[in-house]
């Protein structure tokens, strides 16, 4: 009988044939080595390592379906890996969850808020699971409600909350603790332009206070602004990684991104699509 992938531990050298990663880097925030991860016959991560500096804002691109909510999942030990290892300032995440996972602040793509709460109560609620003393909870909550533009929304349930007040809200969530390191997945999708601005402006202050920033986005020149490293993940592996001079060279980061994935579409097909 086959061994399926799925029952690898973390850690494990990966997929027989494959390379041996490098040594992780413990003064990063966040070092991967080697990970890997398999849907059925799909391998939706092949082999990732990648090493984010310690207060970089660093941004992480890619085209739909290029593995970058799977590696931020697994990396954040949100997904067990087949293969591979993910070290969170020097700590192993998975020898050591409790400790590494103290120190990350995750906003996952797609994952339901307790959305029958209202927005003061699921920032309580965020930060008691986190073990704070009550008193510092609702000092922070009333802070967070106040810099996130969200007190007068503070005791409406988040099920009626608006796309942008919902990711404010959950990174609001994320941010209670104080984590060192805030992973982001797709934080400004479906957020309209004044919600996005407010949260670039928390997350600028942020990062300029010694936070660190992992964000993935569609939005290449969101990213080329706002951030000072980026990767560039497609197929389920890394193609580029740097900081964004570096990454881009002469080009715009869009054009780089593009000549790097590849898959630009040229129209002659649509002849008949014309304006009247």
């Amino acid at each position: 009988m086959t061994t399926p992938v799925d029952s690898s531990p973390p850690g494990s050298a990966g997929p027989q044939g494959a390379p041996e990663p490098p040594p992780y880097d413990p003064s990063a925030a966040l070092s991967v080595r080697g990970l890997w991860k398999r849907f059925g016959q799909k391998i939706a991560v092949s082999g990732v390592s990648l090493d984010v500096p310690a207060g970089s804002f660093y941004g992480l691109v890619g085209p739909n379906g290029a593995g970058k909510t799977t590696m931020l999942s697994m990396a954040t030990g949100l997904l067990r890996p087949d293969f591979g290892a993910a070290w969170v300032h020097g700590v192993d995440l998975w020898a050591r969850p409790d400790e590494a996972k103290a120190t990350l602040g995750v906003l996952p793509d797609g994952v339901r808020l307790f959305d029958r709460l209202t927005g003061r109560q699921l920032l309580t609620y965020a930060g008691m699971l986190r073990g704070m003393d009550k008193d510092t909870v609702v000092e922070r909550t009333g802070d967070l409600l106040q810099a996130l533009d969200l007190s007068a929304d503070a005791d409406t349930f988040v099920v009626d909350y608006s796309a942008g007040m919902t990711k404010k809200i959950a990174l609001g969530s994320a941010m209670i603790h104080a984590p060192r390191t805030l992973v982001l997945d797709e934080p400004f999708e479906a957020v309209d332009p004044v919600s996005a601005a407010n949260i670039r402006d928390i997350l600028k202050d942020y990062v300029a206070g010694g936070g660190t920033v992992i964000v993935s986005s569609h939005v290449m020149d969101l990213v080329q602004r706002m951030c000072d490293h980026v990767a560039v993940l497609a197929g389920g592996q890394v193609l580029a990684a740097g900081t964004v001079d570096e990454v881009r060279g002469e080009q715009s980061l869009e054009d780089r991104f593009v000549d790097l994935v590849g898959g630009r579409q040229h129209a002659e097909g649509l002849s008949w699509l014309r304006g009247s």
